[in-house]
């Protein structure tokens, strides 16, 4: 870790690219509550309107109609003046998956090629690094105060967290970046205010993070924003793998999560290395760890693997893959039956990041 400083970014539940990853796993996750074998494939855009498109392959029955305009309302887009609402036109283009695909995924084998990472850190509780961790709650308590003390706010915003290192090691908030619709009738001062005192400072305190001042703060850079969501900029599945894995912090793959099933690798082959590199950290073997793993399409075991540990170690490598590599069996079926991931749990994932949150098998420490 040789940066001086750090930054990450996360978005609100309401941002249009975080809509479409919400349809698209609400969508998955419908699916595997009637049929745990639904191969799903499903992206969703919106603008003036919701496209949901994609392959399924299921006995399940699905009103994606229904699924799309419940998460839209549910994300407080429900006021058709804004352009965009639960109001809105839904359009499915929606197939069975590909017979070439599913000739190899019958067999247990990958539903795609592709390399995946997984990354842990002592930076946090979680094993997260400290600037996406602070971006993921500070759009979390954005949203939460939208429905209680802050009503003024609407859907959508934005975050970003600027952090100091010395020797590898975060040792300060520099800035805080905040951006979020609102009323035009209330004072962009007052939002300031409000934000810098009902969230930034408190969330500061619970990770035991020295103050910042309220000129450290920027909230809606341009000085105004009054209308956000799909109206203002246009969302499609899959177009925030950064806010979704690690920040920046750690290597990324390239393949999105959300709307896929967990045949596709690129969701249970990230799952899986975060659980190895998640588990090393846990156990002490190192204080920062990545985990790489690639797959074929077709096949049942990955193509290869490997870990870095950013010369942390504690052991040697050839000790730390021997606890590795039995953690976990790495073939498809061997993730998917070791994690269980053949359930409806991908809702939650699909805002605020995928790692990190409790619950979560992935996120299981061995005893």
């Amino acid at each position: 870790m040789n940066y001086r400083y750090f930054t990450s970014e996360s978005v609100c539940a309401g941002h249009p690219d975080k809509i479409c990853d919400q349809v698209s796993d609400a969508i998955v996750d419908a699916a595997l509550e009637q049929d745990p074998h639904s191969r799903v494939a499903v992206e969703t855009a919106v603008k003036q309107k919701t496209l949901v498109f994609g392959e399924i392959t299921s006995r399940a029955e699905l009103d994606f109609e229904k699924i799309a305009t419940g998460v839209i309302k549910k994300l407080g887009y429900t006021r058709p003046e804004w352009g965009f609402s639960d109001r809105s036109p839904v359009e499915v283009n929606v197939s069975q998956q590909s017979p070439d695909i599913s000739m190899g995924v019958d067999d247990d084998g990958a539903g795609d090629q592709g390399m995946m990472f997984g990354y842990a850190t002592r930076e946090t509780p979680q094993l997260m690094p400290l600037p996406i961790t602070l971006a993921h709650e500070l759009a979390r308590e954005m949203d939460a105060v939208k429905a209680t003390s802050l009503t003024y706010l609407r859907p959508d915003g934005k975050t970003e967290v600027s952090v100091r290192y010395e020797n590898g090691r975060p040792v300060a908030v520099e800035q805080v970046v905040l951006a979020v619709p609102h009323d035009p009738t209330v004072d962009p001062g007052q939002v300031k205010q409000d934000l810098y005192s009902q969230i930034v400072l408190p969330l500061l305190e619970r990770y035991g993070q020295k103050q910042i001042k309220i000129e450290q703060l920027t909230v809606n850079g341009t000085g105004r924003w009054e209308i956000g969501g799909p109206a203002s900029d246009s969302g499609l599945t899959g177009r925030k793998i950064i806010v979704d894995s690690y920040g920046g912090m750690a290597r990324v793959g390239g393949g999105a999560f959300s709307g896929k099933d967990v045949t596709k690798v690129d969701r249970s082959g990230a799952y899986a290395a975060r659980y190895i590199a998640k588990n090393i950290v846990a156990a002490g073997l190192a204080d920062r760890c990545e985990v790489q793993v690639a797959y074929v399409i077709g096949r049942r075991d990955p193509l290869a693997k490997a870990i870095e540990t950013f010369g942390t170690a504690k052991i040697s490598e050839t000790e730390i893959e021997d606890f590795a590599w039995r953690l976990l069996d790495l073939s498809v079926k061997g993730i998917i039956d070791g994690l269980n991931l053949r359930r409806p749990i991908y809702a939650q994932t699909a805002a605020y990041g995928h790692f990190g949150k409790d619950g979560l098998p992935w996120e299981a420490v061995v005893a």
